[in-house]
């Protein structure tokens, strides 16, 4: 029987066509399929049997299905968090809104969160902050699924309320009351885009798109806010990278102020918005 040494060389060159992380992801699958760290499969198991399953796996990859899909989880912030076909898979790009909103709202007495999919977000923030409550509002019955088993397994189903809610419809926010912090990753790519095949073949449309230009839910949503802050609380929302200008405009007319944060990589992931304290003269 090969070894796990000479699969992860087969592997990667059945990967090499169709990712440009061909290696890791093999390691990845690897590890997985044997019930370990990847750091414990370099260091201890390069010996191994391989085990059963693991070349179906490569060949769902090679197929382009996401690692995350393939193996059923993703790690955000440190934390592992299910993911199903039901879900966006969390980026790490996207940590730079936890840490946008951890910086501008220490202490936050009440968190929502506005679709929020594997409940990545609200959970990163209520994992920093034990003090803090929060909702997550999902319209997708399966991603609201996904999002309760992270909550449980991760021991914060105390603190977080995952229910149903659809910002495009009348009503959706009736009752929640007000917050010290809101998040949302919302949908923002154009109908249009040219997305790779991992994505747009795999993962949900109503969470990736969002009209021609990929504004439909930020005009949507945004207007709604500040019924739901607190005086002092603020909102940070990810956007396109190209898209910093046009939601910040929308947030204007909604009476908000935009700050923008940069990614590690640094293009622009992410705006502050907090209620504008002065007026504006044309």
């Amino acid at each position: 029987m090969s070894k796990v040494a000479q699969a992860l060389v087969a592997a990667t060159q059945r990967l090499a066509p169709t990712s440009d992380t061909a290696r890791l992801d093999a390691e990845v699958l690897m590890a997985h399929a044997l019930g370990c760290s990847r750091s414990s499969l370099l260091l201890s198991r390069m010996g191994d049997a391989v085990p059963e399953g693991f070349a179906a796996m490569v060949e769902r990859r090679a197929a382009q299905e996401p690692v995350a899909y393939v193996t059923g989880v993703q790690e955000f912030w440190g934390l592992p968090f299910k993911v199903t076909p039901d879900t966006l898979i969390p980026r790490g790009d996207s940590e730079t809104i936890v840490e946008a909103a951890l910086d501008a709202c220490p202490a936050p007495a009440r968190v929502l969160d506005c679709g929020t999919g594997t409940g990545a977000l609200l959970l990163a923030v209520l994992h920093e902050r034990p003090q803090a409550q929060g909702i997550g509002i999902e319209r997708s019955a399966g991603a609201l699924a996904v999002a309760r088993e992270n909550a449980a397994a991760l021991g914060l189903d105390g603190r977080a309320t995952m229910q149903a809610g659809d910002w495009t419809q009348a009503g959706w926010a009736d009752g929640l009351g007000r917050f010290d912090l809101i998040l949302s990753n919302p949908p923002y790519v154009e109908e249009d885009a040219d997305l790779s095949p991992s994505v747009r073949d795999y993962e949900p449309a109503s969470a990736l798109f969002a009209g021609r230009q990929g504004l439909d839910d930020y005009a949507c949503l945004l207007p709604q806010l500040l019924d739901l802050l607190t005086p002092a609380g603020v909102a940070v929302v990810e956007i396109g990278h190209q898209q910093a200008g046009p939601v910040a405009q929308i947030a204007g007319q909604a009476g908000m102020d935009a700050q923008l944060f940069r990614d590690l990589a640094g293009r622009a992931r992410a705006l502050l918005l907090s209620r504008r304290q002065f007026p504006q003269f044309p």
